[in-house]
């Protein structure tokens, strides 16, 4: 029986809507369970959101399961640290994935690099000044944390590829802003790491709202050699304050707080404040790699107008669409393997491989029309 729901700073309903998403594409077994005790966002007491997943954390690594904890952790600091219960859980949850690093993955590396827009901490793995290899970007939304996609780092490096899971500005330990500039923040990154990485061969897996970062980035550098995303705004999203007016105010009180905009202000201030972030036309034409773009046909936070956008604009434009919502939470699996062989086609490696995964994954697509036609 689920605990019963009492007013906090955030709508737990909300809360346990949206987590679906992360828990899944986490692989958390039992995630369920954890909610059904979670009845209030306040504090850290029993029947807290940030105290249950805390405590289920703590008790993962006591066990000595460290990469479980981390990815617990990141679910009790969901949406952001918005107090201490929140701010321990975020430390935690660093912590926890430096120590999975150090005694099962000693190929994954911290990265601490000062850079032309400032400060950036990273996970990094493959990196290398005797044997630069295409680096592979990777980054979350708004509300993810580097540590929820790092894990696949060894995967990357088995590639042949050196990969970096980043943050977008203002999320996690990047302290950049959020703001029309802060695409600079991928070019400044590239040239951090352009002695160790062949920086000239790039490809950026960015989820989400790092997607636009990353199409506007490519509008501008040649390194970038081809963007995968899914459920990305491009312009619509930014500019069209009547749907703005109706995202899910967890969506409106995290953005508020990445732009310093007034909270319980989505269709005014933090409109205002979106709006530089849109994507012209000059910047979309562009855009002349090849782009792959995962669209949700229920997305309550992104537009279905930004796909179609995409599909007017860009030249080379793979496009897949799901029904389901936002980041299609139902097609993990499917989703992941469309990723690795997006990432593959755009890098034009014909291998075994390859094969097996286009097989695997046409096999999905099939199965699951067949189920949608018996419905």
């Amino acid at each position: 029986m689920s605990a019963p729901v009492n007013p906090a700073v955030n709508d737990v309903r909300e809360l346990k809507q949206f987590i679906e998403l992360h828990a899944r594409a986490q692989a958390i077994p039992g995630y369920r369970a954890i909610l059904d005790r979670i009845g209030t966002d306040l504090g850290d007491g029993e029947g807290s959101w940030a105290g249950e997943w805390s405590r289920a954390a703590d008790a993962l690594l006591a066990r000595g399961r460290a990469l479980e904890a981390c990815r617990h952790y990141a679910m009790a600091r969901f949406p952001y640290p918005d107090g201490p219960a929140r701010e321990r859980a975020a430390l935690a949850c660093v912590a926890a994935f430096g120590q999975w690093c150090r005694q099962k993955a000693p190929q994954v590396q911290r990265l601490e690099l000062e850079t032309s827009v400032g400060p950036l901490r990273c996970w990094a793995a493959g990196l290398s000044a005797h044997r630069p290899r295409p680096l592979l970007l990777i980054m979350g939304g708004i509300v993810s944390v580097k540590e929820q996609w790092a894990s696949v780092l060894p995967l990357v490096e088995k590639f042949g590829m050196a990969g970096i899971a980043a943050e977008l500005p203002g999320v996690g330990e990047n302290t950049l802003p959020y703001d029309a500039d802060s695409w600079r923040m991928l070019p400044a990154l590239l040239d951090a790491v352009a002695d160790r990485a062949d920086v000239h061969h790039t490809y950026a897996n960015t989820l989400s709202f790092s997607g636009q970062l990353a199409l506007r980035a490519a509008a501008e550098d040649p390194r970038i050699r081809g963007v995968v995303t899914a459920g990305a705004p491009v312009r619509v999203f930014f500019t069209d304050r009547d749907w703005l007016a109706r995202v899910p105010r967890i969506t409106a009180d995290t953005l508020a707080r990445l732009t310093g905009a007034r909270p319980g202000d989505p269709a005014g201030d933090l409109a205002g404040r979106l709006a530089p972030l849109a994507l012209s036309d000059e910047q979309l034409d562009a855009i002349r790699i090849p782009v792959a773009y995962l669209n949700s046909r229920r997305d309550e936070i992104i537009p279905g107008a930004e796909a179609a956008l995409l599909r007017e604009r860009l030249a080379d434009l793979r496009l897949v669409e799901n029904d389901d919502v936002h980041g299609s939470p139902l097609h993990v699996t499917e989703t992941r393997i469309w990723t690795v062989l997006s990432v593959l086609r755009m890098r034009r490696v014909r291998n075994p491989q390859r094969v097996v995964l286009g097989a695997v994954w046409r096999a999905l697509r099939a199965r699951r029309a067949v189920r949608g036609a018996g419905r």
